[in-house]
Order: structure tokens, then C-alpha cells, then sequence
């Protein structure tokens, strides 16, 4: 009966617990309508502002159009003048119920864009936005077709663009190992001499590891299987790459030698969507060998990698070993992999650390330590944390996470909404807006936050009956079956992971897992509650006491104590020579942000001559300047290509020269290679972001690539894209531009206090009749004195008969006096007014 009366009273606690977490079907319907509204008006803006372009500038309110606007590097690949924004939604316009609004966009892509166009792209986005994006509006158009309601008129004109789309890809994998190069013209191809492209070496693993699910729909769609060949060859290097000692792979491989090039391995930015597709295409394509793949893989990520909350990376060869301090937010997808893997405990807790920390900064920093502080302030509205969230309400029912899509949904209109759209952070410190709204937002945003809330009554689809591609298109899941694979397209099979657990083949079940425990989810998170110490009460750290004995009777060493700030109390005459010792230094919290010495460009050349100075970011490699007492001094030259992330070609131009280039397409560390080996004594980099500067933006170190950097030695710095604008100009309108990099406290001139241009005068009365005519030679001063004070002018020979009005004292007629040009004396000096 105790028994009883115990569990009751347990379960009633519980049930009051939840409470403030129960969310009422009211309650979602509302926040459904408001997702809803908020689709609407990114959507509405997109085509009312800047359709046909790729993507909506949201505070310029037009469309961005690759060429006509600044390049910002490799941000720009994504764009290939192909409406990306309207392709990468067609299927969240059904997700959402706007089957008016689908039909209307597919006919618009149909009508509307081409696929040839002379532009170079990265092969990677270009298949998840646009093959996917392709390939799911066909799939949903076909569903509406056979339903007989709508799309009568529809003749599988978006799986022919996906199949015309696919062939301009495959050019990409003409190498000998199989590995895609990362770009690809739409038009000429790779290799062609009208391509401007083919002269990649490496790729992310992520990069030529996540076109499985894409080609090999499209495959198995059309009926060609040349595209799920490539894929399944690609994915084939990549797992005999891995380190066989680890079962880890890298982030950045060399496409031709299969030679690792980054060692760092992680599960986030450069590695994430390979092991998410391992995983999906086990469940699209029904084929064992991805999911024994990834159960390898998987083992190894929770050996060396997870280390819950935090998801760190190691170094592929020798794991044990964490190469950063940072965590960057493209891992925030991993709860929902492991969702679909079945472990929830990790699943959990990591995704309970990540809305930590978006409670404590807004939103997701694109980077942060593993402290929880900013590293990169930059959010892009990404939507993994998102996705997430919703995988995890599916699998544990809990309304708790219908409370954390709720704070998602009231930052976006709180902090990202403008008139024109959504716009992106600047820096999640400032809250400043940057001018883009990428497609992956409409993409996936809207659509997991939509499911979130939403019953599968309520849905025009049966959400169960597809799997999402990493950019959240939908792909039947029936593809195994209706579809089998084609000659050729097995993969070899792999040995089995050594240890099994229960989830390792088949779904995770809830009441197996968790059984009788409907607040496991809620006791696995309270672990974490305040893990970035956002709601958590202070207290003060209690003064501990302890007992130290003092050998020696004399007070020389306490003395030396007292002067660290420790107090010392004697005991009683029972403990001679012990002392009581009290702690009173406290354990101080780090601060909030890695303190960043600010540095300068400061251009000394005429017709600069010192006084135009630029703020500029440090590096945490390379030669530090702040060792170096009188700087780095030499001329400028831009680097051919800008980007610098491959040889490059005027060499001749940058030797014993400081280089200047742009940020993106490559790590800062690739790029400062290239230019120290064509004999650069230093590098200038700007930033490719338009319009950033370091007013609201605040400065950064510069970090490596996760390998040594100990080769690169030297000077680094960097520029937000206003202050370089002023450096380029400047080396625009000069034929020569020579600068000097040095840290802001050591520029030339700072801390002086300017002197003003002056003369010593010594003065004396003149004898009577010498000023007379012809009595002096050459020019003359001649004081004049006014009530406010006296002003020195040179007058010439034919004024010097002039009179001067003195009054001084004996004293002073032979003491010197300075004469400043550019400021009156003050009246009461030595020469009084007449």
C-alpha cells in the first residue's frame, strides 16, 4: 500500500511538472497559422522582389543576381542564375497545403529557367538545392497528378530538367579516383577551355559523399543508371580512405591521389551530410552495406568524438586528440541522425546543449568554444537545429520540444524579420542584419517547423512514406522496392561492426528503451539545464578552511602569505605553529569573450604619409606581431586568383610584396600557403561579406586549418569588407601603396601628443633711429598686440619702420620666447597688451 501510494504521489509530481510544458491543440494550431504567415512573407518577398533571381536580398529588397552584385567567394557557387529559391520550395509549398501556389511555381520553372547557362557552380549545393529540389517537386507533382485533382496538365517536365540537370553534373566525376571535383560550368563542363574550372585538387568529404540519394533517385526515376554508379563509386573511396585504425575520415581529400589533406574529423562543417546519407540511403535504397558502413562510422564518432553535451573533432589518425577548441553549428543536425539511429541518450543531450546556447545568444552562432562562448557571431538562419527538434518531439512524444520550436519561431520574427523578407545576423552579438535570405531557409525552415506542429491528419501527404535529403526534399522511400537496383551498383560488402546493440538493424522503440519512464527525455536534459549558466541563481563560492602546518615558528612565511591575499588565524596553544588559513581569492568565471589585440594597416606611402589607418584582425598564426617592435613594412599587390586558394599565377608580382586577398572559398591557412610560397612577406585578407566592418562587427582571430600551422611564419591580418574597400581604392588611384602591419598601439604617431610648429624669439628694444630706413637688412617680425592677445607676423624691409608697442619688464627683454603659429598667446605673458 506504501508502495502504491508512493508511485501515485510520483506520478502526480510528474504530471504537475509537465504542466508548464503541455502544449493544447489551440495552442499548435496558432503557431501553425503564425509559421504560416511567416512562410508567406519570405516566400511573397522572394517573388515579389526578386524572382527570377536565385536568391532575395532582404534589406536591399531586390534579388541577388551572380555578376551584377559583389563576390563574396564560395557563398556565391550555390547561384547559377537557375531561380534557386523557387526550385529549392517546391515541395514545402505542398508541405504547407499551397497546392495553388505549386502548380503555379512548377509551371513557372518549366517555362522560366535554363540549365545551360555559362556559370561555374559547386557541385555539392547544386545537387542538394536544385537536383533535390527538382526531383522533389516531381515527385510531389506526380502524387498530385494520380490523386486526379490537380496537375493534369504535367508531363514529367521537372524530372526531364532533373535528368538534363544530372548530366551537366557528371563531368564533375571525370577523375581517377571517382572523387567529384567541387565545381562544375553548367555549360562547358570541367575540363573544357571555356570552363573556368577543373583546376581543384581537393573536395570535402561531405562534398563528394552526399550525392548518393539524389542520383540515385534520379536513377532510378529515369531509368539511367550512370548517376547512382558515380555516387556509389564515390561513396566507395571515401570508405577506403578511412582510417582503418579509427574507422574516421577526414574533411578535406585530395580527388586525384585519394590523399587526406585535412586530418580533422568531426561530425559538423566539411563531414556532416556524408554520414547522414550513409544512414538515409540505407533507408531509401534498402541496400545493408550503407547501414553497416555507417554503424562502423557511428561507432567510432561515439568513441572518440561525443563526448556529451559537446561534439568535438579529433585528428583522424590519432583521435585522442582534440584539434579545436570550437564547435562549428552545422552538427546541430546530429540529434535527428541519431534519432533515426535509435540513441536517444546522446540525441538528448546534445540537443539540450544547443538550445542552451541559443537561449544565451538568440540564435546559433555559426561557431562557438566548447565554454559556450561566440568564436564565429554569424547566424544564416539554419535550419538544423530545427530539424533536430522536430525529430526529436517524433520520437519521444515530449511537448518540451514543441516549447523549443515555439523560441525558434518567436526569435525568427523577433530578431531576423524586415519588411522585406527574413534577413540573416551579422553577429548574434550585435543583432545586425546581413542582406541575405538563402533558398535552404524556405527549403527546410518552414517545413520541419511546420511538421513540428502539425497532426498527420492535417498534412496533404503521408510524411512516413519519404525520407529527407539533407536539404529537406522529400524522396519515396518506395524507390527500393518498385525500383530495384541496377547492374553494377552493388557495393562491396563490409565486415560487421564487432559489437551489435539492439537498434543496430532495426527502429528504436520507446517503451524498450525508456520502459515505464514517461520523464526519461526531461531527466537526461535537467543534467544540462544550465549548462551555460543562463537561469541558474548566483552564489557566491564559500570560503574554505584548512589546517596548514608551519615548521618554523617564525612569521617570515606568513608574512608572505598575508601578501598573497590569504589570511592566516593561529591556532590554540594545543597546535603551536599551525595556523588557521583562510581562502579568500575566488575562482573567477573566464571571460566572456577571448580578448583580440586589434591591429593596423596603416599606409605610409605619399600621399597617405601615415595618417590613413585601418583597423585590422590579428591571426593565431603566422608571425605575431606583437613581438615584432617596429612592424611589417612593404608594398601591396592583389593576388591572381583573389581567392588565393590555388597557386597562384603572378608569383612575380607578389615576391618580397605584401599580398592582398579575399576571404572564402578556402581556409585562411590554404590561401597563406600559397601566397608565402610565391614569396609574399606578408598577407592582407578582406572580407568577402559586403558591407561588414569592424563598427558593428566585432574583431576575430584568424584560426588554422586543425593542422600545424607552424610552417606559415608570415604576417597575417585581416579586413572586414568597408576597411578594405579603402585599402583597394587606395592601391587603385596608387601606383604604389607601401603599409605597415603592426599592432594599434604601436602605429606611427599613436600616443603622441602633436606638437604644434613653433620659434624661439629673443627680443630686445631696439636703440633709437635702428629702425630707421635702410637701418636693417632683409626681413623683419612685428608683433601686433591686441586686446585678446598678439598675433606674429614677417612683414617686409619697406615696413619696418613700424612702430612697436611694448611693455615689459626688465627681466624679460632678453629671456626667449616661444612663438606658437597656430594659437594666440594668452594676454597676461610677459607682453602686455598697450
Amino acid at each position: 500500500m506504501l508502495l502504491k501510494t508512493l508511485l501515485i504521489t510520483s506520478l502526480l509530481g510528474w504530471v504537475k511538472c509537465q504542466d508548464s510544458q503541455i502544449m493544447t491543440l489551440e495552442e499548435k494550431t496558432v503557431i501553425r497559422d503564425q509559421i504560416v504567415e511567416m512562410f508567406d512573407h519570405a516566400y511573397g518577398s522572394y517573388m515579389n522582389n526578386a524572382y527570377p533571381a536565385d536568391e532575395l536580398m532582404p534589406l536591399s529588397c531586390r534579388g541577388r543576381v551572380r555578376g551584377q552584385e559583389p563576390n563574396r567567394g564560395d557563398i556565391d557557387d550555390s547561384l547559377g542564375k537557375f531561380s534557386l529559391t523557387l526550385i529549392d520550395t517546391l515541395d514545402t509549398l505542398v508541405v504547407l497545403n499551397k497546392l495553388d501556389e505549386f502548380e503555379d511555381a512548377v509551371r513557372k520553372v518549366v517555362t522560366d529557367v535554363r540549365l545551360d547557362n555559362d556559370v561555374v557552380v559547386s557541385v555539392f549545393e547544386t545537387n542538394i538545392r536544385v537536383l533535390g529540389g527538382l526531383l522533389g517537386g516531381h515527385v510531389m507533382a506526380d502524387l498530385l497528378q494520380q490523386r486526379g485533382e490537380r496537375m493534369q496538365w504535367y508531363r514529367d517536365e521537372l524530372l526531364h530538367m532533373a535528368k538534363e540537370l544530372g548530366h551537366r553534373l557528371l563531368p564533375a566525376f571525370n577523375t581517377t579516383s571517382g572523387l567529384p571535383y567541387p565545381k562544375v560550368n553548367l555549360r562547358y563542363g570541367v575540363l573544357n577551355p571555356l570552363s573556368r574550372t577543373g583546376t581543384e585538387s581537393d573536395t570535402c568529404t561531405a562534398c563528394a559523399g552526399t550525392m548518393i540519394l539524389e542520383f540515385a533517385a534520379l536513377s532510378r526515376l529515369s531509368g539511367e543508371s550512370v548517376f547512382e554508379e558515380h555516387a556509389r563509386k564515390a561513396l566507395d573511396v571515401l570508405w577506403q580512405r578511412r582510417q582503418k585504425g579509427s574507422d574516421l575520415v577526414g574533411t578535406v581529400i585530395n580527388i586525384h591521389n585519394e590523399e587526406w589533406v585535412r586530418r580533422e574529423s568531426g561530425v559538423g562543417a566539411g563531414i556532416d551530410s556524408y554520414y547522414e546519407y550513409l544512414m538515409k540511403a540505407y533507408i531509401l535504397l534498402g541496400d545493408n552495406v550503407f547501414l553497416e558502413r555507417f554503424n562502423i562510422h557511428y561507432s567510432a564518432i561515439m568513441k572518440y568524438i561525443s563526448q556529451p553535451p559537446l561534439l568535438l573533432n579529433v585528428h583522424m589518425h590519432n583521435p585522442t586528440v582534440s584539434v579545436r577548441s570550437w564547435m562549428d553549428s552545422l552538427l546541430a543536425f546530429f540529434p535527428g541522425l541519431q534519432v533515426l539511429r535509435g540513441d536517444l541518450k546522446p540525441a538528448i543531450e546534445t540537443h539540450e546543449m544547443l538550445y542552451q546556447v541559443t537561449k544565451q545568444h538568440k540564435f546559433l552562432p555559426e561557431a562557438f568554444t566548447s565554454e559556450f562562448r561566440v568564436h564565429w557571431g554569424q547566424h544564416l538562419l539554419r535550419p538544423e537545429f530545427a530539424e533536430s527538434t522536430y525529430y526529436l518531439y517524433k520520437a519521444t512524444g515530449d511537448p518540451y520540444y514543441l516549447r523549443v520550436g515555439q523560441s525558434i519561431v518567436e526569435k525568427l520574427n523577433a530578431y531576423a524579420r524586415v519588411p522585406c523578407g527574413f534577413a540573416a545576423v551579422q553577429d548574434v552579438r550585435t543583432g545586425m542584419h546581413e542582406d541575405r535570405m538563402d533558398s535552404f531557409f524556405l527549403a527546410e525552415m518552414f517545413k520541419y517547423l511546420y511538421l513540428l506542429f502539425s497532426e498527420k491528419s492535417q498534412l496533404p501527404i503521408d510524411i512516413d512514406d519519404y525520407i529527407f535529403t539533407t536539404e529537406a526534399h522529400l524522396l519515396p522511400v518506395s524507390l527500393s522496392i518498385t525500383k530495384p537496383p541496377y547492374q553494377r551498383n552493388h557495393t562491396e560488402t563490409v565486415p560487421l561492426p564487432q559489437e551489435e546493440d539492439l537498434f543496430t538493424y532495426s527502429c528504436p522503440s520507446m517503451e524498450t528503451l525508456f520502459p515505464n519512464n514517461p520523464s526519461f527525455a526531461k531527466t537526461i536534459r535537467d543534467s544540462y539545464k544550465y549548462l551555460t549558466g543562463v537561469g541558474r541563481a548566483v552564489h557566491p563560492v564559500p570560503v574554505r578552511e584548512i589546517d596548514l602546518p608551519f615548521h618554523d615558528n617564525g612569521m617570515e612565511p606568513v608574512e608572505f602569505l598575508k601578501s598573497m591575499g590569504i589570511s592566516l588565524t593561529p591556532l590554540n596553544e594545543d597546535h603551536k605553529g599551525v595556523y588557521l588559513v583562510k581562502l579568500v581569492a575566488e575562482v573567477s568565471q573566464a571571460p566572456e569573450e577571448e580578448e583580440v589585440v586589434p591591429h593596423v594597416v596603416q599606409l605610409i606611402s605619399p600621399p597617405f604619409l601615415g595618417r590613413t589607418v585601418i583597423t585590422a584582425g590579428p591571426a593565431k598564426f603566422g608571425m605575431d606581431l606583437t613581438k615584432q617592435e617596429h612592424g611589417v613594412k612593404g608594398s601591396i599587390a592583389k593576388a591572381s586568383p583573389y581567392t588565393a586558394c590555388v597557386p597562384v599565377d603572378n608569383a612575380a608580382q607578389l615576391k618580397g610584396h605584401i599580398a592582398v586577398a579575399l576571404r572564402g572559398d578556402c581556409m585562411f591557412a590554404v590561401k597563406a600557403r600559397h601566397l608565402q610560397e610565391a614569396g609574399a612577406i606578408g598577407v592582407i585578407f578582406i572580407d568577402h561579406r559586403e558591407g561588414s566592418n569592424s563598427q558593428d562587427t566585432p574583431l576575430f582571430q584568424m584560426v588554422g586549418d586543425g593542422d600545424s600551422t607552424e610552417d606559415l611564419t608570415l604576417p597575417l591580418v585581416f579586413l572586414f569588407s568597408q576597411e578594405g574597400a579603402v585599402l583597394t581604392s587606395a592601391l587603385k588611384e596608387n601606383h604604389n601603396v607601401d603599409v605597415l602591419l603592426l599592432p594599434k598601439e604601436r602605429q606611427l604617431g599613436h600616443g603622441k601628443t602633436e606638437k604644434p610648429a613653433g620659434m624661439n624669439i629673443k627680443l630686445r628694444l631696439a636703440e633709437e633711429g635702428e629702425l630707421e630706413d635702410g637701418a636693417a637688412r632683409g626681413p623683419t617680425l612685428e608683433f601686433v598686440l591686441e586686446k585678446d592677445g598678439m598675433i606674429l607676423k614677417e612683414v617686409e624691409q619697406e615696413a619696418q619702420h613700424k612702430q612697436f608697442c611694448t611693455e615689459a619688464t626688465e627681466e624679460d627683454r632678453t629671456e626667449p620666447y616661444s612663438a606658437d603659429s597656430s594659437q594666440n598667446t594668452n594676454s597676461n605673458s610677459a607682453l602686455d597688451h598697450c
